[in-house]
């Protein structure tokens, strides 16, 4: 065999070596890539729309955990709790996101105990710290988120304020006679004159925190007396009912267009009406 078969010169040699050299950088590059790649973070898949998880929250607008008692007819169902709602309807209004968790009230689980020793709704965690009662929750969150407001000027605070009283008096009341109802039109007269000169809502155009309160509370009345009692708020007290219902009232120009019960975030939170029922039947037999 000739010298020129069996070596190769220098500059052969050296291209050769430049090449597999070249060889080794690109696949431990491609080695590299698939390793980094590998452990790279995974895509989330994407949420499963929730009826009571609302909204999408933002690196910038966390969602606030707010606990609820869950349905006792239907799984994974808002309860029956008009406090609940109050609060609910008022982080609709402002346009907060939140997630709900629905605690089963009659297997209460122990780590809800740690944040509400009572065991009561609503619970909403507010910078970090759990925080109970409506009245409190509302007015932190009007403290905290006030666009928009719904702050009610205090002289109409106290606005409907012993409708919710009356009302479970007299759905308790086992004697005809013992003036319960009387109270309960009494306070809806009261309610209803107000309406007549402020209306349509507590505080005229602008719906407010009163507002908030007693939608739930009216609901409430609504369907507990309607079922346990036979009983309807009156026809007579049409700005009530118009406050309630889509109805108008004849010769009311100052009263707007739809109603409390009709607001698309009060159908959003509202219970259902078999909830509504079965929560008051241990107050109307006990």
């Amino acid at each position: 065999m000739s010298p020129t078969a069996t070596a190769m010169s220098p500059a052969v040699l050296s291209r050769s070596s430049y090449l597999l050299s070249s060889a080794v950088r690109l696949r431990s590059f491609s080695r590299t890539l698939a390793f980094t790649s590998s452990f790279a973070a995974p895509r989330r898949p994407p949420r499963s729309s929730r009826a009571l998880s609302v909204r999408a929250s933002s690196a910038s607008d966390p969602q606030l955990e707010v606990c609820a008692k869950a349905s006792t007819t239907v799984p994974d169902r808002l309860g029956d709790c008009p406090f609940t709602q109050r609060v609910l309807l008022t982080l609709e209004e402002k346009h907060l996101p939140y997630d709900m968790k629905l605690i089963d009230f009659a297997n209460k689980p122990e780590w809800f105990f740690e944040i509400s020793p009572e065991g009561k709704v609503p619970v909403v965690k507010l910078d970090e710290k759990w925080v109970a009662d409506s009245d409190i929750i509302t007015q932190s969150l009007e403290e905290k988120y006030p666009d928009p407001p719904l702050a009610t000027p205090p002289e109409k605070a106290s606005v409907g304020s012993k409708i919710f009283s009356t009302f479970i008096g007299f759905l308790k009341s086992k004697d005809p006679d013992d003036g319960t109802e009387q109270a309960l039109l009494n306070e809806l007269t009261s309610f209803d004159d107000h309406l007549k000169e402020n209306g349509p809502f507590v505080n005229g155009s602008m719906l407010c925190a009163t507002d908030l309160s007693l939608g739930p509370k009216l609901y409430h009345l609504e369907i507990a007396l309607s079922h346990y009692k036979n009983w309807s708020v009156p026809e007579s007290l049409k700005y009530v009912r118009a406050y309630m219902k889509d109805f108008l009232p004849e010769n009311a120009s100052n009263f707007g267009e739809g109603s409390i019960f009709s607001m698309d975030s009060f159908v959003k939170t509202r219970a259902l009406p078999e909830d509504v029922i079965a929560g008051w039947r241990p107050k109307v037999i006990g």
